[in-house]
């Protein structure tokens, strides 16, 4: 069975956004320095995003998430892995003809458990990716997440969307890697249940 998996990059005091996220500037103000070890990549950075790229069947994300890239068309005809089945957690899905790529992305209405379902049926053996702080946070609520990728960028950024602000109680994890490049910590655990 296929595992859930977070992965995003955040910043020391635990942002992955700036603030003033718009569909213009997806990461807020100041937020593109969360990505810096993807358009700068040390070696170690490389290897660490193609361990990633490979293992991925299948996507699960939040509404914002679609809507802030597919305003812009910012995924083309695919999807955040490429042509890899999104599943987007959303009470109001959107109208079938404005779908940009509606072979990949389904709209999951009936809560987390469902979408966290779906996607792994479509994920097979592989991993499904969850993208974004909402989803990340509710399959964490949910004991749903298996695994937690942080990649902690060398920067404060002060305020913006956290990662983790909505935590019901403690959580206890596992360090099971990290790979420190001068643009990014790559830190993963595991969630312990």
């Amino acid at each position: 069975m296929s595992k859930v998996i977070s992965g995003i990059s955040v910043s020391l005091d635990g942002f992955v956004t700036g603030p003033n996220v718009t569909r213009e500037q997806q990461l807020g103000d100041g937020g593109q320095v969360l990505h810096q070890w993807l358009h700068e990549p040390d070696p170690r950075d490389t290897e660490v995003l193609a361990g990633m790229r490979e293992v991925v069947g299948s996507i699960l994300m939040g509404r914002l998430s679609y809507d802030l890239a597919e305003g812009d068309g910012g995924w083309g005809d695919g999807g955040p892995a490429g042509p890899a089945p999104c599943f987007v957690l959303t009470h109001n899905p959107p109208a079938p003809e404005t779908i940009r790529a509606p072979s990949v992305f389904t709209f999951v209405t009936d809560g987390i458990h469902s979408a966290v379902e779906q996607a792994k049926a479509a994920a097979g053996d592989k991993v499904v990716g969850v993208h974004g702080a909402s989803a990340a946070q509710q399959c964490l609520a949910a004991g749903l997440l298996d695994e937690i990728q942080v990649h902690l960028a060398p920067v404060l950024l002060g305020s913006g969307t956290r990662l983790f602000e909505h935590l019901s109680g403690q959580c206890q994890l596992e360090r099971t890697k990290v790979v420190d490049t001068p643009n990014a910590t790559h830190l993963r655990f595991r969630v312990i249940r």
